[in-house]
Order: C-alpha cells, then structure tokens, then sequence
C-alpha cells in the first residue's frame, strides 16, 4: 500500500466516522444522563432507539403519513414512552426501595417488551429504511468522498448538541437535571422534584434515541435487532467517562472512527471487534476514561 494510498484511508476513516460517531454520540449522551441521575445503565436505550424508527416507519408504510408528520410523531412518542415508562415502572421500583439491579432488570424488561411489540406489528419481517429528504449525492472533501445526507446527518447532530448544551447551561430545567446528577439528596433538598426532573430526563433520552434513529436509518436498514448499535454508544460512553456528559460527545466521535479506520486498514470482519479495543486501550491508560474525573467513595 502507498503512501497516497494510506492518506486517503485515513481521510476516509475520519471524516465517515466522524458521521457515524455523531450518532453514537447522541446515543452515548441519553445513556450518560440516565446513569448520571440514577446510577443506572438503560439497558432499554437500544430498543427505545429502535422504537423511535419504527414508529416513523410504521405511520409512513401503513398509514401513508407525511414524511414529517411521521418524524414529529416519531420524536413525540418515544419521548412520551420512555417518560411513561420511568414514571409508571422505574419511579415506584424506587420507590419500593428497590436496588440497582431491580432497575436494571426492569430496563432490560421494557427493552424486551419494546422489541416484542414492534415484531407483532410485521413490520419488523421484511428489513426496511426510511426515506432520505435529503439527496445522496456524493461529495469530496479532500480525497475522501461523503455524500450531502451524510454533512446532513453530522450538522443536525451537532446542532442537537449544541441546543443540549444550551438547556444545560441557561435554562432552570437543565440546570435542575445538572444538580440532580450530581447531587440528587442535595438538589430535593433544595426544592428540586425528583421525580418529575428524572421523568423529563428519560423523555428527552426517548428524544435523543428518536434523533439518532430518524438520522442514522436512511443509510442503514431497520430490524427489530438493530437496538445493538447502544452497544458502540455503550463503547463511546465508556471511552469518555461514563459519567461525563462531553465525554460521551468525545467517545462517540473516537469509536465512531476507529470502527471505519479498522474496516479500512484491516478488515470490514474485525470492525465489531474495533470499539472493544479502543475501551481496553483508553482504560489501560485512563482507567475512568477520557474524561472521566477522580474515583469517589459516596458516602451513606
């Protein structure tokens, strides 16, 4: 292999996983938030994923939906499910003092429900995707080649963030789920509601799932087994710091191109390996990730 010839893999490896990386990323950002605010991993973030694409697929096929009548009830319901789900489930497994691994089983529960329903429905027989509004048409930059739905998928993603961002830091909502994440005890004692700020959490992580979903499915095909792309966002939480909001940003982008420069340079059969590799490497040097802070003891 050339030299001209690695440049252009690097460039291609960089700029497609910087794309994909923006998916893992909004993915990798609703997992980081649950944890942060109840010390649990969703396990369900995949399937609610899922969910958010079938549920434009279903009202476009069956129904005949409008494109973007079908996305915005897409974005509605799976913010609605998921907020239902931790207010009828997970509120009053807490609430009955259940411990952490109560929760996750009944993440893991509510994953296995969402999937079982969309195979009832057919829909999920026959793998399908949705339709793009936005022309493939290939581009170059440099040497490497991306398509306009591709610059379209990495500018929504960032204006996503950027929007996150914003809530985080000038809205009394943001700053409530930013109080409740580091100090949960703290933050009601201050007259923050618990419930209500983690039920909002869990709606806007439907939402996020839902973007991620409606971005990433015009290039790839949706089945009822495609939930197993939280495993990559899974990855991407655990390079930044499972604990860090941009870290999870971080992590996203760092998988999301070292799965193409790994397709590219070595094999397209050794990408599922690539985001394991990239954790073992990132803990074996920063054991709390990349920016992951001091380990804490909580005190009881």
């Amino acid at each position: 292999m050339s030299l001209s010839d690695i440049w252009l893999f690097v460039q291609q490896g960089v700029l497609s996983g910087i794309v994909t990386g923006s998916v893992y990323a909004l993915l990798a950002v609703a997992i980081v938030m649950v944890f942060k605010t109840t010390d649990v991993p969703n396990f369900s973030q995949g399937e609610i994923f899922m969910a958010g694409g079938y549920l434009a697929l279903f009202p476009l096929v069956v129904w005949g939906w409008p494109y973007w009548g079908a996305v915005l009830a897409s974005l509605a319901v799976t913010a609605l499910v998921a907020a239902l789900f931790q207010r009828v489930v997970m509120q009053r497994v807490t609430a009955s003092r259940g411990v952490g691994v109560q929760l996750v089983i009944a993440t893991l529960g509510f994953a296995y429900l969402l999937k079982g329903l969309v195979r009832k429905t057919g829909l999920g027989d026959t793998p399908r995707s949705l339709p793009s509004l936005v022309p493939q048409d290939p581009i170059t930059i440099g040497q490497a080649s991306l398509t306009l739905l591709d610059l379209a998928i990495f500018g929504t993603a960032v204006v996503v963030m950027v929007l996150l961002y914003l809530m985080f830091t000038r809205t009394r909502t943001g700053q409530a789920m930013r109080a409740v994440g580091m100090n949960p005890r703290g933050a009601q004692i201050v007259g923050v509601k618990l419930g209500t700020i983690r039920m909002k959490i869990w709606a806007l992580t439907g939402l996020l799932s839902a973007i991620a979903a409606l971005l990433i499915t015009p290039k790839i095909l949706i089945t009822p087994d495609i939930g197993h792309i939280a495993i990559l966002a899974y990855a991407a939480a655990i390079v930044g710091g499972f604990t860090s909001l941009p870290g999870a940003v971080v992590g996203g982008f760092v998988i999301g191109i070292v799965e193409n420069l790994v397709g590219l340079f070595v094999s397209s059969n050794t990408i599922v390996v690539a985001p394991f590799v990239a954790i073992m490497v990132v803990l074996l040097v920063r054991p709390q990730g990349l920016f992951g802070g001091k380990p804490q003891v909580k005190k009881v």
